[in-house]
């Protein structure tokens, strides 16, 4: 899951930022209306946290602008704006869900494991299925032909993105943005190291594999084991284990 946070206070946005990472959240962050408008136009995120007192544009005008080109991301609105009236103005202009500052910060994560949680369930089952593999999105419990089994939360996270695009061709890039922020300095071959380890815990390290290499373009998810399936797509031959040094967990 991706999110974006628009706050002005730097050591509010960090701290903000930091606490949604430990969540296992992928976190960008934008200072002002103008970069978030940017950044909405490029990337899709699954939810979206704005103060709404910013430089230039502010929250609420930006989050009416969103609503009237069809941006129908869950939007959390972050204020010190505590009248009624305010909400009510905050609410009616599209969001979601209004917290007042100061908050305390298990309120937050609270109100936005909620918000994902909600945008989950309108969208699709909350539980994903590929195959015997099935993935929890509401408890975070990954299981394969009935047996639990212990992720990190980048190893979880980029299940969950294969497991939402099944049979789709995911190139490395895709799934570094999508699990990873726009600040990822991580080494080239950092998915690899990730889709290895993840192989290795759901035991899919024999043929046919689940989570497939598709030479020269990057993963795909298969639940059908049956050969010759694959289209035009090509997997690779199996893989060693790639180069882990300096990858953390």
């Amino acid at each position: 899951m991706r999110v974006l946070v628009v706050e002005d206070d730097p050591p509010l946005a960090e701290a903000v930022c930091r606490r949604l990472r430990e969540e296992g959240l992928a976190v960008d962050w934008a200072a002002d209306g103008d970069e978030a408008n940017t950044m909405v136009e490029l990337t899709r995120y699954d939810l979206i946290i704005l103060d709404w007192l910013l430089p230039g544009r502010d929250g609420v005008t930006l989050l009416r602008q969103w609503r009237q080109h069809r941006v129908f991301t869950p939007v959390l609105i972050l204020t010190a704006r505590d009248q009624v009236d305010n909400r009510v103005e905050g609410l009616d202009a599209g969001a979601d869900d209004y917290l007042v500052k100061p908050f305390a910060f298990p309120e937050l994560l609270a109100r936005v494991r909620a918000l994902l949680r909600r945008e989950a369930a309108y969208q699709r089952d909350p539980v994903l299925r590929v195959g015997n593999l099935e993935l929890d999105t509401v408890h975070r419990v990954v299981k394969r032909a009935g047996n639990t089994i212990e992720l990190t939360n980048k190893e979880y996270a980029i299940l969950e993105y294969l497991m939402r695009h099944p049979g789709q061709v995911l190139t490395r890039t895709q799934i570094a943005e999508h699990v990873w922020d726009y600040d990822f300095t991580g080494s080239s071959n950092v998915v690899d190291v990730y889709i290895y380890n993840l192989r290795r815990k759901i035991g899919d390290e024999g043929e046919p594999r689940v989570i497939r290499t598709i030479r020269g373009a990057g993963y795909q998810l298969r639940g059908s084991s049956s050969a010759g399936d694959d289209g035009a797509a090509q997997a690779a031959p199996p893989e060693n284990a790639p180069d882990t040094r300096g990858v953390q967990p």
